[in-house]
This record gives structure tokens, sequence and C-alpha cells, in this order.
């Protein structure tokens, strides 16, 4: 083992899962993510990465018309056992009836419980916008139904409804999220019925309950594919909203009835129905 590793810190001022994206197409290795900030450790030098998500920041800046600056940190640290110390860190979140606990902690009586190692994947549940989906799972799947996760990254939202009993499909445009949410199906003793590297257009079927919880722009440019996978009556759960966007999606998805808006700090998840008589079908 190398005495020392190489860390990079990426701060940017907003938009955290757009910067996780882009950077797991660059890193191979599991990114440390934290509420604000994201960590990359390796034996070998950071910098073109730390370059690469300036010029991101910068690219992404002029593309969404709004001022987002990034601040990097490269330091060259001792090798101490990171991961035991990251572990000690993380500790398991009860969100509703959901207890979501890392491998290494036990499961909790009377919870319906889901193991995900944090360090692997966004969507451990510690972020706002996948605790607003995991509360609006927990009041709309029943036994029984169809559930589409759209972007389902670690596969917790999809494990969640399969514990519910329901037939979950399941598709992200990360190769690497699918590989790590079919462990995730298989380390918690549930089945993903189909699962796909792409988006809801992979599918020509219609669900109970669809969930997406990406980010408001990418909500609102695929809407159309989201309204067509829920089923007429079925429930659509959309997370990833800043409260700054919030009124842009509600318009791209106006012709649905907006049944519940969960607020948890700036993020916001809303719960719609497709609604015949609302949509004016």
């Amino acid at each position: 083992m190398d005495e020392t590793y190489h860390e990079l810190k990426v701060i940017p001022s907003g938009r955290l899962e757009l910067f996780l994206d882009f950077l797991q197409t660059l890193f191979p290795d599991a990114i440390e993510v934290g509420s604000d900030s994201l960590v990359l450790r390796s034996s070998e030098p950071l910098d073109d990465i730390a370059w690469g998500a300036k010029e991101f920041g910068a690219a992404l800046s002029q593309k969404l018309g709004e001022e987002i600056s990034v601040e990097t940190r490269l330091a060259q640290k001792r090798n101490e056992d990171w991961i035991a110390r990251y572990k000690e860190s993380i500790s398991p979140v009860e969100i509703a009836e959901f207890y979501i606990h890392p491998s290494w902690e036990s499961p909790k009586s009377g919870k319906i419980n889901i193991t995900i190692d944090p360090a692997l994947a966004f969507g451990s549940g510690h972020h706002e916008t996948t605790a607003g989906c995991l509360e609006a799972i927990g009041q709309t799947v029943t036994e029984g139904d169809t559930l589409l996760d759209v972007g389902c990254g670690s596969g917790v939202l999809g494990i969640a409804a399969a514990k519910l009993g329901a037939e979950v499909d399941a598709c992200d445009t990360d190769p690497l999220a699918v590989e790590n949410a079919m462990k995730n199906f298989e380390l918690n003793g549930c089945r993903v019925r189909n699962i796909w590297n792409g988006s809801a257009a992979g599918s020509k079927e219609s669900y109970d309950t669809v969930v997406a919880n990406l980010v408001a722009d990418i909500l609102c440019m695929i809407a159309k594919d989201l309204k067509a996978r829920t089923k007429e009556g079925g429930f659509l759960i959309l997370s990833g909203i800043l409260d700054t966007k919030e009124s842009s999606v509600e318009d791209a998805f106006s012709d649905m009835k907006l049944l519940k808006t969960i607020a948890k700090s700036e993020w916001r998840t809303k719960i719609y129905q497709n609604n015949k008589e609302n949509n004016g079908g």
C-alpha cells in the first residue's frame, strides 16, 4: 500500500447531483457524497479531474443561465484507513416505515429494513430528495402494484417498493448505477423485474407508480415519457426539485393532478395522479 493518497474535494454552489453524474463519468471508484460536496480519493493525482469539474461548472452556468461557482481542494494525505473512518461517520436513517442502514449496521426490529452502503452510490436515504421519495412511496405503493424507478441510482427506491410488494422495473443512464442497483436488489433479497441502461422511453408499459428523482430541468425535458408510463389513475412521484424550480415543474405537469408536495429544506418532492378528468382526456 502506498504511504500517501490524493484527495479532491469538489464544492459546487449548486446542482450537486449533476456534478456527481459528471464526475462518475471520469472517476471509476467510489465518490463520497456530502451535503454540499463530493470527495474523490485515488493513488493517482486528481488535478485533471479538478480542472474538469471547473470546466463543467462553467459550461453548466452558460447552459442553465445561472451562476454556478466551483471550489476544488486538492490534497495529498497519509494513507490511513479512511474507509474505516468514513464508515464510522455514517449512521442509519429512519424515514417513515423504512430503516436504511449500511451493511455494517444491524437492522431495526419493526421497520422495513433496506441495506445500502452510502459510499457506493447517490441514494442512501440521507439526501432530502431520496427521503421525500421514500415517504411518497410509503403513501402510494401497495402490494401487487407495478413501479418504474427512473434514474434508479443505488436502487433504494425500487427496493423500498419491492419490500412493499410491488413488481419493480428500473433504469438509469449510467451503466455503473444499473450494475450497482442490481447488486443492491440482490443484497436486500429483492427482485427487480426489468432493469436497463437508459430512461423511461426504454419501456412501453404503463405502471401504477412512476418515480423519478432527477433534477427539475431533466424532469421537464422527459415529462412526456414520464406521463406516458403512468397508468390512468396511477401516481407519478417527482423529486430533485429545488424550490426555485418548483413552478417550472408544476407548469410542465399541469395536466396531471397534484396531490401533495413534500418539502425538506430547499428540496421538493411532488406526488401527481394521472387523473383523466383533470387532464381533459
